[in-house]
């Protein structure tokens, strides 16, 4: 399940990174490793979800305990990455219990 999050084209133009690719601004690491650090410290707690630079964009992925968690997720990472292109794939895990005995 892909889902882009402010997918806005391709990424900004600028100075590459030194170890970067082309296309890709030279901040682009630090508001990914910022990315992470709020998610992890604010209101989510959220150790789950990862952010890398992949093939010119930033793929956002993991899992998430429920909606209202993923909603989180895709709103903080379009606040952190706005301007970049970004590709999510974020799930939310099944926690209900089950319906019916597994038959084995």
């Amino acid at each position: 399940m892909s889902d882009p999050v402010g997918h806005q084209g391709p990424a900004a133009s600028g100075p590459a990174s030194a170890g970067g690719s082309p296309g890709i601004p030279e901040n682009v690491e630090y508001r990914v490793a910022h990315l992470q650090e709020r998610l992890a410290a604010e209101e989510l707690g959220e150790l789950g979800v990862r952010a890398e630079i992949r093939a010119g964009a930033v793929a956002v992925t993991g899992t998430v305990p429920s909606a209202r968690c993923r909603e989180t997720v895709l709103r903080v990472a379009r606040e952190e990455l706005a301007g970049l292109t970004v590709h999510t794939d974020v799930v939310v895990a099944e926690t209900t219990s089950p319906d019916h005995a597994e038959e084995l």
